[in-house]
C-alpha cells in the first residue's frame, strides 16, 4: 500500500510537471529565468509611482497658483502703514473694542485718544 501511494505521488508530480511544460503554462510564466508575474508587478508599481509623481507636481503647481491668487486678493485690502516712533501721538479705533456703558454702537465714538506711544513691541504692534 505504501509502494502504491509513492508511485502515484511520483506519477502525479511528474504528470504535473509534464502538464506545465507541455501545455505551455510553465513556459509562459518564466522568461529569461525570471517569473513574468513578478516583472509585471514591478512594471505596474513603477508606472503607479511615476503617475503619482506627476499628479504630485500638478497639485503642487495648482496649490502655488491658488496661494498666489489668495495673497494678491488679501493684499488688495492692505495699506502701507506709517512708521511709528516712540513719543508719537495716535488715535485708537474703537471698531474692535467693547464698551459696556454704551449699549448702542451708533453712539460710541469712532476713535479715542490721542495716546502717546511708549514702546514699539514688534514691527506691527505698539505699547500705548
Amino acid at each position: 500500500m505504501v509502494g502504491i501511494s509513492r508511485v502515484c505521488s511520483e506519477q502525479q508530480s511528474s504528470h504535473c510537471n509534464q502538464g506545465f511544460a507541455f501545455h505551455g503554462k510553465l513556459s509562459k510564466r518564466i522568461e529569461n529565468g525570471r517569473d513574468i508575474r513578478k516583472r509585471e508587478k514591478v512594471e505596474k508599481a513603477t508606472k503607479f509611482v511615476e503617475r503619482i509623481k506627476k499628479v504630485h507636481k500638478e497639485v503642487g503647481a495648482a496649490l502655488k497658483k491658488v496661494q498666489e491668487d489668495m495673497k494678491r486678493q488679501a493684499d488688495r485690502e492692505r495699506k502701507e502703514t506709517k512708521d511709528w516712533k516712540k513719543e508719537d501721538r495716535v488715535l485708537l479705533s474703537t471698531k474692535d473694542l467693547v464698551f459696556k456703558e454704551r449699549p448702542v454702537i451708533k453712539l460710541v465714538d469712532q476713535y479715542v485718544g490721542p495716546y502717546t506711544i511708549e514702546e514699539m513691541v514688534p514691527t506691527n504692534a505698539v505699547k500705548l
